[in-house]
């Protein structure tokens, strides 16, 4: 049964409310919804902040990580006096002054294959900012499994992708649609991609892709416009360049290929 907004709502979200393609039916998903996201990090800061503020009514957060001096060039969901602290805790104190009508549920461990499938299956949809291919690809896998849909997005030095996947159902043709092995069928050699303590990135940017990531999140649960399903949007800061990709599912792909 759907809860009715508060007048406190009404006014909040005014915005949405008018909004076309949102609405008031599409507000109500969104306090209805429940959002899991890996990583409170670069891209996971803007996102919690833009999904409490457009009302998502549960918004978990997976993270095992301290707050660092360093991660507050682009972590901006943290504070100074957050360093040390629990970036799950510090995010939990951060969603509740910015909306008290939602809710933040910590999860302050590291998602991995073992794990995974629990973790996203108490949700609705998943939002992936994780910074490593292997929880990249636990997230994805258990996301098949779960039937779940998730946005997923990455960033380098001056250069980031997003991409949403929905690999358990099938497109308007009947094919299969592409799984996040399709895409990337396996991880770089190790060292092939430099950390982000090497290389830098710029934190804006991480700013943008997380937004972004919000944006994507806001679709899927409301309806509106063209999903990003088999498409894959590129950026890239030094030309402020962005342009989409698309890609296909492969018959090889062990999730849901031929042979799977």
């Amino acid at each position: 049964m759907t809860t009715p907004l508060s007048s406190d709502e009404i006014e909040r979200y005014a915005r949405h409310i008018v909004l076309h393609g949102v609405g008031g039916p599409g507000q109500q998903k969104l306090k209805a919804a429940r959002v899991l996201v890996i990583g409170a990090g670069g891209l996971g800061s803007p996102l919690i902040q833009y999904l409490a503020a457009a009302g998502v009514g549960e918004i978990g957060v997976v993270d095992d990580d301290a707050v660092s001096l360093s991660n507050l060039q682009r972590q901006v969901l943290h504070t100074t006096a957050d360093i040390g602290r629990l970036k799950v805790e510090s995010a939990k104190e951060a969603v509740a002054r910015l909306n008290p009508h939602v809710r933040l549920t910590t999860h302050a461990q590291r998602l991995d294959a073992s794990n995974a499938r629990g973790l996203v299956r108490a949700y609705d949809l998943v939002a992936d900012g994780s910074d490593n291919f292997d929880t990249r690809y636990a997230v994805s896998d258990a996301c098949f499994y779960e039937a779940r849909p998730l946005v997923t997005a990455a960033v380098g030095a001056f250069d980031g992708s997003l991409t949403t996947l929905r690999p358990y159902e099938r497109d308007a043709q009947g094919r299969p649609n592409p799984t996040y092995r399709c895409l990337f069928p396996e991880a770089p050699p190790a060292g092939a991609i430099p950390a982000c303590a090497e290389a830098g990135v710029l934190g804006a940017l991480t700013g943008v892709l997380g937004s972004m990531m919000a944006l994507e999140v806001l679709r899927e649960l409301t309806g509106f416009g063209e999903t990003l399903v088999g498409r894959l949007l590129l950026v890239d800061t030094r030309a402020m360049r962005f342009e989409t990709m698309s890609y296909g599912w492969d018959p090889a792909n062990p999730l849901n290929g031929e042979g799977a």
